[in-house]
């Protein structure tokens, strides 16, 4: 999974984009380092968000499963989570920002969800025939 996000350029993958059905994703912030984030490469094991804070943000997302769309999506700003890192060790840490925004992102792949279904209905509408075209050559 680490080399086809390093090969994609993103910052996220999860399981289910590459047909591994398991609660996996991963997150390496290297391609970020220039807007000053600083560097994380995680995996992911069974993660849970347990307490998401009531305060948001908008921030213009994109996906590798929705290539060529990026939209504004609302989340909440910092989030508590739970999961198994590489080593099968529990992990419980407060996450916020950029990472809680990507592990969010995640996360929803996980619950069958894509960004594009976090979005205004009227945008989402608006998107419709290019998200078909997508769909149909990634069936290909």
């Amino acid at each position: 999974m680490s080399q086809t996000l390093k090969k994609a350029g993103g910052i996220g993958l999860a399981g289910p984009q590459v047909n591994v059905l398991k609660r996996i994703f991963i997150i390496d912030t290297m391609p970020l380092q220039e807007d000053g984030i600083p560097p994380l490469e995680q995996v992911y094991l069974n993660p849970e968000i347990l307490h998401f804070d009531s305060a948001e943000n908008e921030y213009k997302e994109g996906c590798l499963s929705i290539p060529g769309i990026n939209e504004n999506v609302i989340r909440p700003e910092k989030i508590t989570v739970r999961y198994r890192n590489e080593y099968f060790d529990v992990r419980e840490e407060v996450l916020n920002g950029v990472i809680a925004r990507i592990f969010q992102h995640e996360y929803d792949h996980l619950q069958g969800i894509l960004f594009v279904d976090r979005i205004n209905p009227l945008k989402r509408r608006m998107l419709r025939s290019k998200l078909h075209q997508i769909e149909k050559t990634s069936h290909r």
